[in-house]
């Protein structure tokens, strides 16, 4: 069974899984966020997963950042819709630093580095293999 991570944004959402062994997470797409739980219900549908993290934005200090009540909101809309899900919260303070990094160390170039809905995807991605390496 697969491990599913949402980067949750206001316009974008990241989305990545894990092979059926959980070793080795991928980015899967970015999905217009109004449309995000429509594509985990499709998605649901064809995959078995065992779990769903979701990046738990928090300012340095260990506080809740400014788009927290934005992801409290979808995780209140996900618990209703998919009730037998498990959905952890995973800090995700340096998923974006780490991602842009990540496209600049893998040679893209810079107009590729601005596509916003790749960085989402590659913060889910660093967001899920996170978690397996603490898991382990």
């Amino acid at each position: 069974m697969r491990i599913l991570a949402i980067d949750y944004g206001q316009k974008r959402t990241g989305i990545a899984v894990t092979d059926e062994m959980q070793m080795i997470g991928s980015g899967l797409t970015t999905v217009a966020s109004e449309t995000a739980l429509t594509f985990l219900a499709n998605y649901f549908a064809k995959e078995k997963v065992e779990k769903v993290l979701i990046g738990d934005p928090k300012q340095m200090n260990g506080l809740p950042s400014q788009s927290a009540p934005l992801i409290e909101a979808f995780i209140e809309k996900f618990v209703v819709q998919f009730p037998d899900m498990p959905l952890e919260k995973v800090d995700e303070r340096f998923t974006s630093k780490m991602a842009f990094q990540t496209m600049i160390d893998s040679g893209l170039k810079k107009k590729q580095r601005q596509d916003k809905a790749l960085i989402d995807e590659i913060s889910a991605t660093i967001l899920l293999q996170d978690y397996l390496s603490r898991k382990k």
